[in-house]
Parts: structure tokens; C-alpha cells; sequence
């Protein structure tokens, strides 16, 4: 059984144009039971409608914080089969979860 991690991704710092593509890929770098916390400075209502179309279930999110001053949302790979495999579903080399909508 794969122990969750959680790993940062601060979008504040990341120009807007390059956002959704730096989300993307830090998704896709997940495995299965792996946590993206995503940290902004306001709800990202489109992103999460793109995230849900291109990932469907293999993404869950959480919110953490919701509030003016911030947003944090929890974002963890579910791979169903993948309890113990060690891997995600083999998108892009990386091992993530980038295997729906490509």
C-alpha cells in the first residue's frame, strides 16, 4: 500500500498564461495516492471544469481553504486497480496520471 504524499504546487508564482499547462503536467506527474496541495488567489472555477472533463474520477479534490485571502485545494490521484501498483496509469512517461484526454 502506496503511503500518500503531499506535494506543493503555488500557483501565485507562475505567470497566468502558463498556469493550466504547469498544472496539467504537475497532475500528470502524480501517482496513484499522491497529493497535489494547489495554492491561489481565487477559486479556479474553469480549471476545475477542465481538470474534471480531461481526468474525470482518476483526480479528486478537496478544499482546504476557501476564503478571500486564499484558496487551497487538495488534489489526489485514484487509480482504481492501482492500490499497491507503485505507478499511475503511464501518461508521458512519468509514472502520473495523464493517461485520459490524450
Amino acid at each position: 500500500m502506496q503511503t500518500s504524499q503531499i506535494h506543493l504546487f503555488d500557483a501565485r508564482g507562475i505567470a497566468k498564461r502558463f498556469r493550466h499547462a504547469a498544472i496539467f503536467g504537475a497532475l500528470e506527474s502524480l501517482s496513484h495516492g499522491e497529493t497535489m496541495r494547489f495554492v491561489n488567489d481565487h477559486d479556479p472555477l474553469p480549471l476545475l471544469g477542465q481538470i474534471q472533463q480531461r481526468y474525470g474520477e482518476q483526480i479528486r479534490l478537496a478544499y482546504q481553504q476557501r476564503d478571500s485571502e486564499q484558496v487551497v485545494i487538495d488534489f489526489t490521484v485514484d487509480l482504481p486497480g492501482a492500490e499497491g501498483s507503485g505507478g499511475g496509469c503511464g501518461g508521458g512517461g512519468g509514472g502520473g496520471c495523464g493517461c485520459a484526454g490524450h
